[in-house]
């Protein structure tokens, strides 16, 4: 109390000198308990419990129309890790050198991968184990993106709460459960990174929220570890890393720097950098990345802007830079301000050259670099550019994904702006935006912007537009139930008003005629009543009626469009059955049990972690892309002639050759439409690829009117093999391809190094062997018996009689290279009856 009351003094006093108070004293808000009631504390925690169960639901619909399995491409890799992890252990796993992939390469997981993902799977596997409730390592996998989703419901309540009000959290949280956007990353076996970053992003910026307005050192360090845990999990780290310093900046130049802000920011980024140098795969990137410079560059400019604000006892950033340009500084250096200012910048610039160039402070990646710049990919990376997430968004992709939150967040932007309400009964807001109501609309800005540069991002887009569509849903609500509440108020009170009339005429004894008037007014105010009730009860009406298509949909997507595994295809028959194309595992399962184990099998990257970890064999590329020039050598393979890629693969001591072909089923996403990116990646590193020579008249073509370096490359040939024997439908040709809706170029050819080993039941995968070299050995000792019958020959033909000059040379040049060449010789000399000349 004494404390109190002091702080309190010492605070009164520097507000009458108009200075900013030493420390700021918080009062802590009654809880909700408390203040609502039992009835509404129990009433919310049942909403909750609500939203948590739908998002759980709404995210396993791929397990109930398929089966328990898991998605895509990158989730395969992640659980083949995982089964490691949970297998080995530790120290293993983070010594794991897997000689499986990237050959021959390799590569070391343990410095490569985010293992926060691996390490959760890894830890309730455990831990459901030691409770004596065994599962498979599969099923904790499986169902890890829908368990943390709505665990993300939860701190998305939080979240809004924290910024606006109970009502927003509700909202913000039931949006957050059910938005296309983020269901297409969490679906029962979706395993991947943004499964749990995106909830370990949410629960970052709330505790950030907390820290700041609280100016606590603990909710700081909570804040830190929650960092940790997304540095731990997901790249998109960086997001964080730039949008807390960005807010840290704007905050001190609109004034409102506090002690608050600068011990949450001071304590984040110390403490943050050195928990995310304990991540292997990131270790000094957190000092020498560009892409942390703008969190270093604003902790240099917070401490020395607390300095100057401590010297010149100035609060504003230009009271500080005032009070600082007004020093004469001719007492301590003989050197004009503006020599003094230019000199500094020049420094400065220099010194970051100097780290830039040297390497101490590394280059952009260029991930980063397409985020500032859309066409540096294209031009400089084709092989970020080839990736469909990596593309920019398109404007369907928003109102798909987003659907009626692309109405309620410019709504929910409005109330941001004009601030939270006074409490929760009373709409008339603050009109002060405070410190979470700037972070909430900094994040949102920056989250469209990016989002609008890559597809991916609309993962970071949608946990910010819940958030201020929930706000914006949240405010027009509790207007309009305030509005309905107020006019029925007023009427009741006109309808007393009017009772207590009538009494009094009565009493009074007023003539009829004067009543019947009086009547007919009424009747018209109670008109104007309904037109009263009308206003509020239609708005009313109308927003449900959004939620309700809104939640429709979502359950819709959910269930038709990102439920669907890309190893398990599904389409319609003409009737409306349901036809399931399993060609994926089938072949997968075919490598498995039909080939060695060692056997190498090269295809696209695409399909790298799907083959090693269903197939269990060795890559030479897979979807980890870190080595461009390895990528660019099977492109330039499967861009080459026959005999031109069978040098690379016999290089590489490739077994097998997987290709993925569309052509018989309609399936688009083939090798053959990707293949322009192979050429695009190998002529990068191999200038005899030149993507003009793959066009015919400036287009892309398959049939007869195709390039003859299309026609002739080794994809175009393992694709299209046979397949002019198969008819596709009854009013089409033969090799009718039915993607490209054409008939094919190039029939009747055979491959001179390659075999066909495997093809999967609707064509969508095949798989070719490559051809055993003759052996070399055993080639040269039946052309040396063939050259000792050669020369018997033609010595007993020059005891015959011959002439020296006739008598046959072996030309020492240029010998015979195979015996069936040399056969023919000797069988055409026996007819013959006279000697070989040259």
């Amino acid at each position: 109390r004494f404390w109190c009351c002091t702080v309190t003094h010492q605070n009164a006093v520097m507000a009458n000198d108009k200075k900013e108070p030493l420390v700021e004293v918080v009062e802590d808000k009654p809880s909700d308990y408390e203040e609502e009631g039992k009835l509404s504390f129990v009433l919310r925690l049942l909403l909750l419990a609500m939203i948590c169960a739908l998002a759980f639901s709404v995210r396993i619909f791929s397990v109930i129309r398929f089966e328990s399995i898991i998605h895509e491409f990158d989730p395969w890799f992640n659980y083949r890790t995982t089964q490691y992890l949970a297998k080995e252990g530790f120290y293993s796993f983070w010594n794991w050198f897997d000689s499986d992939s990237w050959f021959p390469l390799g590569r070391v997981v343990g410095g490569t991968v985010y293992p926060g993902l691996m390490i959760t799977a890894s830890m309730i596997y455990w831990t459901l184990d030691a409770l004596s409730m065994p599962i498979h390592i599969r099923e904790a996998c499986v169902f890890l993106a829908p368990t943390f989703s709505a665990i993300n419901a939860m701190v998305m309540y939080n979240l809004g709460r924290e910024i606006h009000s109970r009502g927003s959290g509700l909202f913000a949280a039931a949006f957050v459960a059910i938005v296309p956007s983020y269901i297409s990353r969490s679906v029962a076996g979706s395993y991947d990174y943004e499964g749990v970053a995106i909830f370990a992003m949410n629960l970052t910026f709330l505790l950030w929220v907390k820290a700041v307005r609280s100016g606590s050192m603990t909710w700081s360090v909570a804040c830190v570890l929650s960092y940790f845990y997304m540095v731990s999990s997901w790249g998109g780290y960086v997001f964080i890393v730039n949008v807390i310093p960005i807010y840290t900046m704007i905050m001190v130049f609109a004034g409102k720097y506090s002690h608050r802000l600068y011990v949450a920011y001071c304590t984040f980024y110390i403490l943050g950098t050195l928990f995310a140098m304990q991540i292997p795969f990131v270790n000094f990137q957190a000092i020498t990345n560009s892409e942390h410079l703008a969190s270093a560059a604003v902790f240099v400019g917070i401490n020395g802007f607390a300095l100057l604000r401590a010297i010149t006892g100035e609060t504003t950033v230009w009271g500080v830079v005032k009070a600082f340009l007004s020093i004469d500084y001719s007492k301590f250096i003989k050197v004009s301000r503006s020599t003094l200012i230019i000199i500094a910048s020049v420094l400065s610039s220099l010194a970051i050259a100097v780290l830039y160039f040297t390497g101490l402070l590394s280059r952009w990646q260029g991930r980063s670099l397409t985020l500032l710049d859309p066409t540096y990919a294209k031009k400089y990376i084709p092989i970020i550019a080839s990736v469909s997430e990596h593309q920019p968004t398109p404007w369907s992709s928003f109102f798909f994904d987003l659907h009626v939150l692309t109405i309620f967040a410019p709504a929910g932007l409005f109330a941001l702006f004009a601030g939270p309400p006074v409490s929760f009964n009373k709409l008339k807001p603050n009109r002060k935006m405070d410190e979470a109501s700037i972070f909430a609309i900094l994040y949102l800005t920056l989250a469209v912007y990016f989002a609008g540069i890559m597809v991916r991002l609309m993962l970071v887009l949608a946990p910010a537009m819940c958030l201020v569509g929930g706000i914006g849903i949240s405010t027009a609500f509790r207007k309009l139930f305030l509005d309905l509440g107020e006019a029925s108020r007023e009427v009741q009170e006109k309808m007393d008003a009017a009772e207590r009339k009538k009494k009094a005429e009565k009493r009074d004894g007023e003539k009829k005629t004067l009543a019947d008037a009086k009547g007919n007014k009424e009747e018209n105010k109670e008109e104007e009543n309904d037109v009263i009730f009308e206003t509020p009860l239609m708005g009313i009406l109308v927003l449900t009626v959004l939620c309700c298509v809104y939640s429709m949909h979502c359950a819709w997507a959910g269930n038709a469009a990102y439920s669907s595994p890309s190893v398990v295809l599904a389409s319609r028959a003409p009737d409306g059955s349901r036809i399931l194309f399993d060609d994926f595992r089938e072949a997968y399962n075919w490598l498995n049990h039909n080939t060695d184990r060692h056997a190498k099998v090269m295809s696209w990257w695409d399909y790298g972690y799907q083959m090693a970890g269903m197939a269990n064999k060795t890559t030479l590329v897979d979807n980890n892309t870190w080595n461009n020039t390895h990528i660019a050598t099977v492109g330039y393979a499967m861009s080459s002639p026959e005999s031109e890629g069978i040098k690379v693969m016999r290089k590489h001591d490739v077994d097998y050759v997987l290709v993925i072909f569309g052509g018989m089923n309609g399936y688009s996403g083939d090798d053959i439409n990707k293949f322009l990116w192979m050429v695009r990646i190998g002529g990068g590193v191999y200038p005899v690829i030149q993507e003009p020579d793959y066009f015919s008249g400036g287009q892309y073509r398959v049939d007869k009117e195709g390039a003859p370096a299309l026609l002739n490359c080794m994809l175009y040939r393992m694709s299209y093999y046979d397949f002019w024997k198969v008819r596709t439908a009854h009013d089409k040709p033969a090799g009718f391809d039915r993607v490209r809706n054409v008939e094919v170029g190039v029939k009747k050819y055979e491959m001179e190094h390659l075999e066909e080993a495997f093809t999967s039941e609707h064509w969508i995968v095949r798989i070719f062997k490559v051809k055993k070299e003759h052996n070399r050995y055993g080639s040269y000792l039946k052309e040396a018996d063939a050259l000792k019958k050669y020369a018997k020959i033609a010595s007993k033909s020059a005891k015959a009689g011959s002439k020296k000059e006739d008598k046959p040379v072996l030309p020492a040049a240029k010998a015979p290279t195979s015996v069936s060449t040399l056969s023919k010789a000797l069988k055409a000399k026996k007819t013959s009856g006279k000697a070989n000349k040259k």
